[in-house]
């Protein structure tokens, strides 16, 4: 404690001399973008706290490798539009969805909701009149078409007869017979095959309550899995298959247990990082097409680097994607389910469980969000922020949670909303990573066509067959190259203002440019030739966090600091 005592003042004493230097502002931005705290002293120990993050050896992330499903837009919102008892606000809220730019919802379809009463019983007979429990869901993926909005639907919430022992183990625990939620997933992907593009299988297996008051078993969940897969892919090939959200959790205590006068001692929950291990052991790889997980910043902002197991921040996603790649799954993308910060107004009087920031940092934070999803991790596709709204405000004054909102539920729009939507809305850029030719931030015109092929990476390209169509996007890096499945064809390439070069489309990946600067670049290609089958745009360089040379300062602060310490120790021993 005192060493530590002694390393803060000192880097506190060397941060003042290199702001007569260069300034605070810079040197202050620079410590926000490694450590994501904004105070002063936070930031000097959080500067150190990452220095000695980056002494451990690092994480195997692929980022150069071809990855499936993050090609996707990646603005995503969690919505409750079930709890909606008028058909006109569920319409109010996916407009205002489809008017922030936000491309996907992550709606619950909860079993209990739709198979209520019994094995087979479709019928919602709880209120009169009597009516299809399918309906509400039935205009829900009406509107979802309606605005151009993608569904990921979240599958869970087992109904009570599911059970043997009903809510007593917990009224998320899972069902006795397997079979039966296979039937129920199946049911919902035959009613809305081709309609709805991804179905989640439940929601973090890793920690209480979410599989009852069982003990958590990635063995068990994984044989889950493996049933709502199998039922999905049976209907709907086309369909992703995402496994149920990891929540970010350090615990260790698969059981919660209890002390005699029956409080909770232990939360109850697995590491995710441990959980999805054993999921490997226990055979979940071919199970899933994406890996979901929680996104949460907590205590801080979206830019924290700072790497501890033990520590939960921003860059939890870089654990989780070093065990997928250890594990063979370096070609399958990780989704956020769940993304934000929460705003709880100090006069709330609520406890800050989950943060506590601004709801001008709740915005900033979530732009940046994105902003570093799509920048630094091309192996990262949607992430879901949460939540939209919620159908009436009766958790303002109980939950925390209720400060998570984007939107009150009066459509009240706060200003992360704002903030989402007008990030959502620039035009888009590719970034380092190799990315499927059908990336969203790539413009077509004419007649290209989604074609199967087994000289395509994922055995799926873009086919022109006529001379005159055009693939336009803007990108940030060094250098540029396409990767090509056909071996007839020939296109004319131009970078910026640069002399245009024609390629012939051979089956290979062909460099286009290098020794570009870092900065934006606009890419249009002509068919000149037909047929032309793109399957790769391969960006390298220039996008992931660089060093300024206020950050050279500030990290030779923090290396002279542990200079000091180390001397003041031996000549100590």
């Amino acid at each position: 404690m005192k060493h530590t005592s002694v390393i803060v003042g000192l880097v506190g004493f060397l941060t003042v001399v290199g702001m007569v230097v260069l300034g605070w502002q810079p040197i202050q931005t620079f410590l926000f973008n490694i450590t994501g705290e904004e105070a002063t002293l936070p930031q000097i120990s959080g500067a150190i706290q990452y220095g000695l993050t980056r002494l451990q050896p690092p994480l195997s992330t692929a980022d150069d490798v071809p990855v499936r499903h993050a090609d996707v837009n990646p603005y995503g919102v969690n919505t409750f539009l079930q709890n909606e008892v008028e058909p006109a606000k569920r319409e109010n809220a996916m407009r205002l969805i489809s008017e922030a730019g936000i491309t996907w919802i992550r709606q619950e379809f909860p079993w209990e909701d739709i198979e209520i009463h019994g094995k087979g019983d479709f019928e919602d007979r709880r209120h009169e009149p009597y009516r299809p429990a399918w309906e509400k869901y039935d205009q829900i993926v009406d509107l979802a078409e309606q605005y151009d909005v993608k569904i990921m639907a979240r599958l869970s919430n087992p109904p009570s007869w599911t059970r043997a022992l009903t809510d007593t183990i917990g009224t998320f625990a899972p069902p006795d017979d397997l079979t039966d939620y296979g039937d129920f997933v199946e049911a919902v992907a035959t009613r809305y095959e081709g309609r709805i593009a991804a179905y989640q299988i439940w929601n973090e297996p890793n920690i209480f309550p979410e599989w009852g008051y069982k003990p958590i078993s990635a063995e068990e969940y994984t044989a889950l899995l493996k049933e709502g897969y199998t039922r999905i892919k049976a209907v709907d090939p086309d369909a992703i298959v995402v496994m149920g959200a990891l929540a970010a959790t350090i615990e260790l205590d698969r059981e919660r247990r209890y002390d005699a006068n029956g409080w909770p001692v232990s939360p109850g929950g697995l590491s995710d990082v441990l959980f999805l291990q054993q999921m490997y052991d226990s055979g979940a790889a071919p199970y899933f097409d994406v890996l979901a997980m929680q996104g949460y910043g907590l205590w801080s902002g979206p830019t924290d680097r700072r790497m501890q197991p033990r520590v939960l921040n921003f860059s939890r996603p870089l654990y989780i994607r070093d065990v997928m790649v250890r594990n063979g799954d370096a070609h399958k993308a990780i989704w956020l389910s769940e993304l934000s910060w929460n705003a709880l107004p100090p006069e709330s009087g609520l406890p800050p469980v989950y943060g506590q920031v601004t709801l001008e940092q709740q915005a900033r934070y979530a732009a940046l969000a994105y902003e570093r999803m799509q920048r630094e991790w091309p192996w990262l596709g949607v992430g879901f922020y949460w939540f939209f709204k919620q159908a009436d405000d009766r958790e303002r004054e109980t939950n925390p949670q209720y400060y998570f909102r984007m939107v009150e539920p009066d459509f009240t729009l706060m200003p992360v909303y704002e903030a989402i939507k007008s990030q959502a809305n620039q035009p888009p850029r590719l970034y380092s990573g190799w990315h499927q030719a059908n990336h969203w931030a790539v413009t077509y015109q004419g007649d290209w066509q989604s074609v199967t092929t087994a000289n395509a990476f994922f055995e799926d390209a873009l086919e022109s067959s006529q001379s005159g169509d055009t693939a336009s996007f803007v990108f940030e890096g060094q250098s540029l190259s396409l990767a090509f499945a056909g071996d007839n064809g020939r296109v004319r390439v131009q970078v910026d203002q640069s002399e245009p070069v024609e390629i012939e489309t051979k089956i290979s990946t062909i460099s286009v440019a290098s020794g570009l600067g870092e900065e934006t670049h606009t890419v249009t290609i002509e068919v000149i030739e037909a047929p032309v089958l793109l399957d790769g745009i391969i960006v390298e360089g220039g996008s992931g966090f660089g060093w300024s040379r206020a950050g050279g300062v500030a990290m030779g602060v923090i290396v002279i600091g542990g200079v000091w310490l180390f001397w003041r120790q031996q000549r100590s021993d």
